[in-house]
C-alpha cells in the first residue's frame, strides 16, 4: 500500500508542494524541523558533514521515498537534503502530523511501519559500509535488492549516485562492475544488473 492510500485526506490537504532546482537545499542540518517530506519527482540526497567538514552521503531518495521521518520528534534536522536534479517534494507539516497521531491510531501504526522499513534500510547500509572491499559492498547491495524472479537489480539514476550510496568513488564502482562482469558474476544491460554467480 502506498503512502497516499493511507494518509488521512485532512493531512494531505494541509501539505505543501515544493520544487527545487538542481543543488537546491530542501532542508539544512541544524535548521528548524517543520515536518517530513515525500519525494514526488527527481532525486534528493541526504548528507552529513564529518568532523573534517567532508560531506558523507547518507541516502538518495527517489519518487515514493521519504525524508526526515524522525524529524517529527526533534527540534532540528540532523543532516542536509539537496536536490540532485529538478525535484518536487511534498512537505507534511509537523504540527498536523502529530495531531493526526492523536486522532488516528491506524495512521500512527502505518507511519511507524514506514519508519521501521526505513530503519531496516539504514541498518543494511551501515552493514554494507563495514565491508572493506568494493566488490563485497556491491555484492551485498545486489544480494539484498535483487528481484526474486530473475535476480535483477534496476538502478534508478546515474551510477555516481549508487557509488555515493556504497561509499565508493564512481571510478572504483565502474572498475569493480567491469571486473565482476568479466568474471561472470553479473551481467549488465543499461541500468539493470543481473546476478549470475556471486562468488
Amino acid at each position: 500500500m502506498s503512502f497516499q492510500e493511507w494518509v488521512p485526506s485532512s493531512l494531505r490537504s494541509s501539505s505543501s508542494i515544493l520544487t527545487f532546482a538542481p543543488g537546491g537545499v530542501v532542508f539544512s542540518q541544524g535548521g528548524q524541523s517543520v515536518g517530513f517530506y515525500e519525494v514526488l519527482r527527481g532525486r534528493v540526497r541526504m548528507e552529513r558533514p564529518t568532523i573534517t567538514g567532508k560531506l558523507v552521503s547518507l541516502y538518495v531518495a527517489r519518487p515514493g521515498d521519504f525524508l526526515a521521518e524522525a524529524s517529527l520528534f526533534a527540534d532540528a534536522y540532523h543532516c542536509e537534503a539537496t536536490a540532485l536534479v529538478q525535484s518536487t517534494v511534498r512537505l507534511y507539516p509537523k504540527k498536523e502530523v502529530l495531531a493526526e497521531f492523536e486522532r488516528r491510531g491506524d495512521f500512527a501504526k502505518a507511519y511507524t511501519m514506514m519508519v521501521s522499513r526505513s530503519l531496516i534500510a539504514v541498518r543494511e547500509r551501515n552493514e554494507r559500509l563495514m565491508l572493506h572491499s568494493a566488490r563485497d559492498r556491491i555484492r551485498h547491495f545486489l544480494a539484498l535488492n535483487a528481484a526474486d524472479d530473475d535476480r535483477t537489480v534496476v538502478i534508478n539514476g546515474p551510477l555516481k549516485d549508487l557509488a555515493a550510496e556504497l561509499g565508493l568513488t564512481h571510478e572504483v564502482l565502474y572498475r569493480s562492475l567491469a571486473r565482476m562482469t568479466d568474471d561472470g558474476e553479473i551481467e549488465r544491460d543499461d541500468n539493470a544488473i543481473r546476478l549470475i554467480d556471486l562468488k
